[in-house]
């Protein structure tokens, strides 16, 4: 996972709440052997019936096209626990999602594919949303996940609030799996002393793995 610090680029409005995981990526997409999930995001909204592009839908227009920054509404990623609509979102190239609320399963899968997911209360977001489509891509949008700030092209911030652990493991570039794994003495140190004491707890163990 690569760690974030800081991103700076266009910002997408995508002002619409309930947006859904299938919506995000839809199932017909996640059935390729290799899919492309630059493509899949949004993938049924970026293409009309007949398969031609559908200019009218945001991430279709040319100025948005590499956005990195998508402002969204309430309750994004609700629906499916599908870790693929991370996946589309990473492919595309957004590393910064701004939305009233996530729901949770899809916040978690964000943070570990490297995906800020910041949540701003109605009015503050109504606020950024303006000076987003105001700008309509001409000019860049810069999220500090270490000051935890939003700044406007217009010199207007916006400060956000994250967790101390998940701020850890997006500066940092760690999964669930490389934060377990800077605290490996300690764990060995247990092994150790755990072995020494409780032997029969080790036998256990070691007979559990034998299956």
């Amino acid at each position: 996972m690569q760690p974030f610090s800081i991103v700076s680029g266009v910002a997408a409005p995508l002002l619409r709440d309930d947006i859904n995981t299938d919506q995000v990526t839809p199932t017909a997409f996640m059935l390729s052997l290799e899919p492309d999930w630059r493509a899949a995001l949004f993938g049924n909204w970026r293409r009309k019936p007949d398969g031609s592009v559908n200019t009218d839908f945001v991430l279709e227009r040319p100025q948005y096209k590499r956005s990195q920054i998508l402002v969204t509404g309430a309750n994004f990623g609700c629906g499916s626990s599908r870790e693929h609509a991370a996946w589309a979102i990473s492919g595309f190239g957004i590393k910064c999602i701004i939305a009233g609320s996530f729901a949770d399963i899809f916040r978690s899968n964000c943070l570990k594919n490297g995906i800020l997911p910041v949540s701003l209360d109605a009015e503050r977001l109504s606020e950024l949303a303006s000076e987003v489509v105001a700008v309509d891509g001409a000019a860049s949008f810069t999220v500090d996940l270490v000051q935890q700030t939003i700044r406007c092209p217009s010199g207007r911030e916006f400060s956000f609030d994250i967790a101390p652990n998940e701020k850890e493991a997006l500066l940092e570039g760690l999964d669930d799996i490389g934060l377990t794994l800077k605290h490996s003495d300690a764990i060995a140190g247990w092994e150790t002393r755990t072995a020494h004491l409780l032997p029969w707890l080790q036998a256990m163990a070691e007979t559990a793995a034998k299956g």
